[in-house]
């Protein structure tokens, strides 16, 4: 078979090089092993078991701190349906940021940790009777109206004395994104209402009429993994000609803009990133210089990163559990996981950075497909990662910018257990959640 010569790898953690996908704290240990937030990675596969998620919380509040400095005027609300247990809803509220949810699930778990309900925003597009009144009973601070039905609905839980806080979802025609299933800024789909097809301005006419409602701005998600402002900047034309359209015809000034989240980050070195600064200037002054055209106030803006601070903060471990070279040159590394937990690649097609780990030697290297265990030929995790030849049953890999979309959209394909989840800390480490088991799903079933 054919080998490529010793070299290290372009990600090589400690010191950080510019463009890795790494969390900060990413640093070489003995023995060939990888150190996070001072935990050495193959410690954690052998107290733990693998796979197993190991999220970085000094990553998590220095990227909810990046963007709380880069927008101190601004509201920024963490997206929950990246990743969220009680541990994240804690250090989230912590660090002064808000909740962005679209699920009683997400609603109910934020509620039970104990995050401020003012601070939270629901958001989806079939939200149902059940989750209105949950929303409402638990006073959250807003509220995305995403179809006519819902202000009816919404609108027979309040009163006029009581108003609920509201944002209408609008489509201001961008197709942003790394993939057309998360291309959420256009027309024709599921989410919010058309500008240019005057479904927008119909909804902020029902809102405005109902005394039980106030309308609070507007809201838009144009995608996930966008990692350049020329969205944003069209989309804010558009949203802020909106905001004139509705003072011109309504006389009211609407205080709120939401230009939502979808904030690229790095899975491969060299990856581009958009950081919280490029953002907020950009921004920042594109909103300003076009309300200024328009003679409006300045809305006080809102952001939802849910990605930006949850995918640096993680690496995925993996263990070996098999490798197998083919006659027509192919290598396969096939391991405890895979699209059950991590099913972006099968999705998405998308790519991800993969090092092996607590081994010693710089000996040739080999291109390998890293798949998983289950029983799909597209149960593939990375294609053409570059590991040691003579990789084995056994070796551990480590998966970097796993923080966001894999635990938080993970099946139980299979009946393989969902990974737990170990946080790292000052050189400590602690499980936040433990590894799902058969038991789990046996003591769902209630018959035979």
């Amino acid at each position: 078979m054919t080998t490529l010569s010793a070299r290290p790898p372009v990600d090589l953690p400690g010191p950080r090089p510019l463009g890795s996908p790494w969390p900060a704290s990413a640093t070489a240990g003995r023995g060939g092993d990888l150190r996070i937030g001072g935990v050495g990675l193959r410690e954690a596969a052998e107290r733990f078991g693998t796979p197993l998620y190991v999220l970085d919380e000094a990553e998590v509040r220095a990227r909810a701190r990046a963007y709380r400095r880069a927008l101190p005027h601004a509201d920024v609300l963490y997206a929950a349906k990246a990743f969220l247990c009680t541990a994240m809803a804690d250090w989230i509220a912590e660090e002064g940021l808000g909740l962005d949810v679209c699920s009683a699930g997400e609603l109910r778990l934020a509620a039970a940790a104990g995050f401020p309900p003012e601070r939270i925003l629901l958001h989806g597009n079939a939200k149902t009777p059940e989750e209105l009144r949950l929303a409402r009973r638990l006073r959250v601070g807003r509220i995305v109206v995403d179809n006519l039905a819902e202000i009816p609905r919404l609108a027979a839980l309040t009163a006029a004395d009581a108003p609920q806080r509201v944002l209408v979802r609008v489509l201001p025609g961008v197709a942003a994104g790394h993939h057309s299933a998360v291309r959420t800024g256009v027309d024709g789909q599921k989410f919010g209402f058309s500008i240019a097809g005057g479904e927008a301005a119909e909804a902020v006419r029902r809102i405005l009429g109902q005394p039980g409602l106030r309308l609070a701005g507007l809201h838009c998600h144009l995608g996930s993994q966008i990692a350049d402002t020329a969205p944003y900047l069209t989309a804010l034309d558009r949203l802020v000609a909106l905001l004139a359209a509705v003072r011109d015809r309504h006389g009211v000034e609407l205080p709120e803009l939401d230009l939502g989240g979808g904030h690229g980050v790095r899975y491969l070195p060299g990856d581009p990133e958009l950081t919280p600064d490029r953002l907020a200037a950009e921004t920042t002054a594109h909103l300003a210089a076009r309300c200024a055209e328009h003679g409006l106030a300045v809305p006080k803006l809102t952001v939802e990163p849910g990605r930006a601070i949850a995918a640096p903060a993680a690496v995925a471990v993996y263990r070996v559990l098999s490798v197998k070279h083919t006659a027509d040159g192919r290598s396969f590394a096939a391991v405890d996981g895979g699209m059950s937990d991590n099913p972006r690649p099968a999705l998405y097609g998308s790519a991800y950075t993969v090092r092996a780990f607590g081994r010693t030697g710089a000996g040739p290297a080999r291109l390998f497909d890293v798949v998983g265990c289950h029983c799909e030929a597209g149960d593939v995790l990375a294609r053409d990662a570059l590991l040691p030849a003579d990789l084995r049953p056994g070796d551990l890999l480590a998966v970097p910018a796993a923080g966001a979309y894999h635990l938080s959209m993970a099946s139980s394909y299979n009946l393989v257990g969902r990974p737990a989840v170990a946080a790292v800390r000052d050189g400590r480490v602690r499980l936040l959640i433990r590894r799902e088991t058969v038991d789990d799903y046996r003591a769902r079933e209630v018959g035979r």
